[in-house]
């Protein structure tokens, strides 16, 4: 990176691929635990489609946090390996405790870190990460690294469909959503982030309208903005290649390439944020350029 400055995320932000090498930046993983046993994010134990297949057995799924000695660890060794100050960032305080424990690790390490919350979920995580590596890599400072990271994180909108809030309810991570829906867990949801924490967005009553109105929403967020954006699934394969199809037709020109050239990028959300949503979940986030 040509910097003194390390990056360091978590593994909730789903960093293109490269861009962990090319940017220099150091993940954490999150914990799956399935059946009581735990399980690093990324790990073949804990694949986005073993945590699908356990969720539909209904088996024990749930989500864990990197303790802070974790974070301690890792700030020590970087420090050791030469950095002066580290940026750390992570995703929302409001659905995990993620950012405190990098916090409460900061308080004692050997360099000074600035830890950032989000206050996001999933992709919008690693577009605030490379827009920090990118100030970074021109000869900025850590403090217009982390203004960086902030300003593109709060520009992001991050939407969701998900097929039932059931698995969002499990986990207590449905937020407002609760309130708004009820027990109607027959409605098809779509909801967003909305500071920083899960709240619903629309109401639909068939699958077809609510992936429609995710476009729609889509588009309107993107405004007339030069955007980064992504489509992620879990086990909904087919309809996350066609929404992305149609969202790269739409917005043609107004699309920045991915970094293996693409104009939408597509992937499934990993163990973690999976765990929560379910099978079926369709997101799609939008990321002005700031």
């Amino acid at each position: 990176m040509g910097s003194s400055i390390a990056i360091v995320t978590d593994s909730t932000a789903h960093l293109q691929p490269g861009a962990e090498e090319a940017c220099g930046v150091t993940v954490v993983p999150l914990q799956v635990v399935i059946d009581d046993e735990v399980y690093d994010e990324g790990s073949p134990e804990a694949t986005p489609a073993k945590v699908a297949e356990a969720l539909r057995e209904k088996r024990a799924v749930s989500t864990s946090r990197p303790p802070p000695a974790v974070f301690s660890d890792l700030y020590e060794k970087l420090a050791a390996d030469g950095a002066t100050e580290i940026i750390s960032i992570h995703l929302s305080a409001e659905v995990s405790g993620t950012f405190e424990s990098a916090v409460v690790a900061s308080r004692n390490a050997p360099v000074p870190v600035t830890c950032i919350d989000t206050r996001q979920v999933g992709i919008a995580i690693g577009y605030a990460v490379e827009s920090a590596a990118a100030v970074l890599e021109a000869g900025g400072t850590a403090a217009a690294a982390a203004e960086a990271a902030r300003t593109r994180a709060a520009a992001a909108t991050s939407l969701f469909y998900v097929d039932t809030l059931e698995y969002l309810r499990r986990g207590g991570r449905v937020g407002g959503a609760a309130a708004v829906f009820g027990g109607a867990l027959a409605v098809k949801p779509l909801l967003g982030i909305v500071d920083g924490v899960i709240a619903p967005r629309a109401k639909v009553r068939t699958s077809g309208k609510a992936i429609a109105r995710l476009e729609a929403m889509a588009i309107e967020a993107a405004g007339d903005h030069f955007v980064e954006l992504c489509v992620a699934h879990l086990e909904a394969e087919d309809r996350a290649a066609a929404l992305a199809e149609r969202l790269a037709d739409r917005l043609g020109e107004q699309l920045v390439p991915t970094r293996d050239g693409r104009r939408v990028r597509r992937m499934e959300f990993g163990g973690v944020l999976g765990a929560h949503v379910g099978p079926g979940m369709l997101a799609v986030c939008v990321a002005p350029l700031t």
